[in-house]
């Protein structure tokens, strides 16, 4: 993951490295934009929206829990508003 890849979703959860916890979950950019291709088709984001209503080639991006986790440091954590909390996996191979 570049650099980029990795600053992108941090300011779409609105991480600043001041925060300890996530307060948004969305990244407005546009066809055309140097941050776009780092945010489409790349499984860490999706389409919220088809297009924003003020302009329509512009998109607005929410993180999936994968691409949002990826972006975490040490000791940050997502606001469970945006996320829910990861439920512990069942054991099936009893």
């Amino acid at each position: 993951m570049t650099p980029v890849q990795r600053d992108l979703p941090r300011h779409a959860l609105g991480l600043d490295g001041r925060r300890q916890e996530s307060y948004r979950n969305y990244f407005v950019t546009g066809e055309g934009s140097t941050d776009h291709p780092h945010l489409a088709g790349d499984g860490r984001g999706r389409v919220r929206d088809a297009a924003l209503r003020l302009n329509p080639h512009r998109r607005r991006f929410r993180l999936t829990r994968a691409g949002a986790d990826l972006a975490l440091d040490p000791g940050e954590s997502l606001n469970t508003v945006e996320f829910s909390p990861v439920q512990p996996q069942k054991d099936t191979t009893a």
